[in-house]
């Protein structure tokens, strides 16, 4: 129902319909009905509701819940039945995290998150977004180098799209290229300020970058661990990390 909905241009009415009925479904209909409201919240332009959302999907994976405790998940690309593992689903959602901080201008928020999922996962696209999340900041020489990397092939591209991939990057290249003429290209202006989540995205994920990385080299199962990528900081342990 929320589909025809959103196909009627009912987007708001479709939010309401999926959160007012959502109890009555099953629990493994949950994850499919997050992706369904993340889709209405994207078309709608209600990016704050989208980042809680994929918070707390990414939330759901540190606990262990995500796939119902597997470490893989059976998904369609392109008509194609694939095989999704927890890693791979977890760049996949630091991504779109990253993407949504960009709609909302907080470059600085993107970038960082950006980088966790290219340590995770890494691709081509999500190297050409972080290049564009750079070029945002005026930091025009370090998007050419992860420009140069995806043309180098240090990266994967997803579903065969290397054409796209190259197309993207010549874009981006172009766009550079525009922005050097002008003399004294400093860092980033206005639109690199600091937003509310910074305080999010330093705590739970730059401060424990290298303890997050060796963790993703242990095989996935369902536990009580946390990854530390995602941890909810409480306020004492911020005060400590402050010291």
């Amino acid at each position: 129902m929320a589909v025809v909905m959103k196909q009627r241009g009912y987007l708001a009415e479709a939010i309401d319909a999926v959160k007012s009925l959502r109890h009555l479904c099953p629990r493994q209909s949950q994850e499919s009905l997050d992706n369904i409201l993340l889709d209405l919240y994207k078309a709608s332009g209600r990016t704050k509701e989208e980042i809680e959302l994929l918070k707390h999907k990414l939330r759901k994976i540190y606990l262990g819940e995500a796939f119902h405790g597997k470490a893989t998940k059976r998904a369609r690309s392109h008509g194609r039945k694939i095989h999704v593992s927890v890693r791979q689903e977890t760049s996949r959602v630091l991504g779109n995290l990253a993407w949504a901080y960009m709609q909302q201008r907080n470059y600085m928020a993107a970038e960082v998150v950006y980088r966790k999922a290219q340590m995770i996962d890494p691709d081509a696209n999500k190297a050409c977004n972080l290049a564009l999340c750079l070029i945002e900041q005026s930091r025009l020489a370090d998007a050419e180098v992860v420009l140069g990397d995806v043309l180098a092939g240090r990266y994967q591209a997803r579903d065969q799209q290397d054409g796209k991939i190259v197309r993207k990057v010549e874009e981006l290249l172009a766009r550079i290229m525009a922005r050097t003429s002008p003399p004294g290209g400093g860092r980033a202006g206005d639109d690199g300020r600091r937003g509310d989540d910074d305080d999010w995205v330093e705590n739970e994920m730059l401060a424990l970058l290298d303890v997050a990385v060796k963790q993703w080299a242990a095989p996935y199962r369902k536990s009580n661990r946390r990854l530390p990528v995602f941890e909810e900081i409480s306020p004492i342990c911020r005060e400590q990390m402050a010291c």
